[in-house]
């Protein structure tokens, strides 16, 4: 194949490319799904989750019920105390109950979310707690055997009681022998016993 058919051919390649990416999507690769009656928004669950468990934790503190009681009261009292032309909210406060319950079901989710969060947290801290427990159980067996193993090399080596005791003994019978020579002065010594301290004896002394 020649140098000009493979840039015809390379050519031809790119225009058909180029001409399906004009004409639209192929059709061996399905399409994503999109709403038309629905903007797709694209929102961050970290983000979300983490504005879940400060609501939730903002909601079980005692700053909340005392803000909460106050808001209650004030609403009650303006509706209530007030003359007739100045209260939005007569009595039964239907649109105070109406606020109280969208914020219990908006509540509701989030403190959920903030409690799966907080169970996928604990999950993760129980593996984690697991695998230190393993290797810390792994390091507890190999000390074990460790000091297992030094114990019986310490059954073998000669300990100071042991050298003090053979000591001992040789110096007894080192004095024995002493007190056996001093007794019976004509014996010979035994074979690499002490010599006469006038040297060797030979037949011309």
């Amino acid at each position: 194949m020649s140098e000009p058919t493979r840039h015809t051919a390379r050519s031809r390649g790119g225009s058909r490319r180029k001409e399906e990416s004009k004409a639209g999507p192929r059709l061996d690769q399905p399409l994503a799904k999109q709403s038309r009656w629905m903007p797709q928004t694209r929102m961050d669950p970290e983000n979300f989750g983490a504005f879940a468990e400060r609501f939730a934790r903002f909601m079980g503190t005692a700053r909340f019920l005392v803000w909460m009681t106050l808001f209650v009261l004030v609403w009650i009292a303006w509706n209530t105390v007030l003359p007739a032309d100045a209260r939005f909210d007569p009595y039964a406060f239907i649109f105070l109950t109406l606020m109280l319950s969208l914020q219990a079901s908006y509540a509701a989710p989030l403190i959920l979310l903030a409690q799966n969060r907080q169970d996928d947290r604990d999950k993760v801290q129980m593996e984690q707690d697991r695998a230190r427990d393993e290797r810390t159980l792994a390091d507890t067996e190999f000390l074990t055997r460790e000091v297992a193993a030094l114990r019986l090399a310490m059954r073998d080596v000669a300990t100071r009681d042991f050298v003090r005791s053979e000591l001992r003994d040789l110096l007894d019978e080192l004095r024995e022998e002493t007190d056996g020579q001093a007794e019976d002065p004509d014996r010979e010594p035994p074979a690499g016993g002490p010599r006469h301290p006038g040297g060797p004896r030979d037949g011309s002394g």
